[in-house]
């Protein structure tokens, strides 16, 4: 039973740290305000220990934590109220850190994202995951 649990500590802490910054990425599509994102993000992480123990592998496990990712995204979505923001008040802290070493690069490319997710915000929930979910690399 102990090592069970071992186990699924060690697959549930291998998931966060390859889809740690996916989910992030996910949370942000459904949440602009940080504070309440890193809320949404420890949520989903909640959900997915949670569900870790009924993975039975019939789908990968990208597809696994994106499902439940995008399940608590909408719960997320449904129970607040669209809240739009100026693209001047957006916060960026919690996005991912470009590889690249040019500065100008990365506040160009920062600039176009923040850009991307302000639009993203104004589109319809049921809409944006499409969105998110391409840009991600899934189809």
């Amino acid at each position: 039973m102990r090592e069970s649990r071992r186990a699924l500590e060690k697959q549930f802490e291998r998931i966060l740290g390859e889809h740690g910054h996916a989910i992030s990425r996910l949370a942000y599509s459904y949440e602009a305000v940080a504070s309440i994102r890193e809320e949404l993000v420890q949520e989903i992480a909640l959900a997915i220990w949670k569900a870790l123990p009924h993975f039975r592998g019939d789908c990968s496990e990208r597809t696994f934590v994106y499902r439940i990712a995008h399940n608590r995204g909408m719960t997320h979505a449904w129970r607040r109220k669209p809240q739009h923001q100026p693209l001047e008040e957006i916060d960026e802290s919690n996005e991912p850190v470009d590889p690249r070493p040019h500065p100008e690069a990365q506040a160009a490319q920062r600039h176009q994202r923040a850009q991307l997710m302000a639009a993203i915000q104004l589109v319809p929930v049921t809409h944006r995951q499409i969105i998110v979910l391409m840009l991600e690399g899934l189809s």
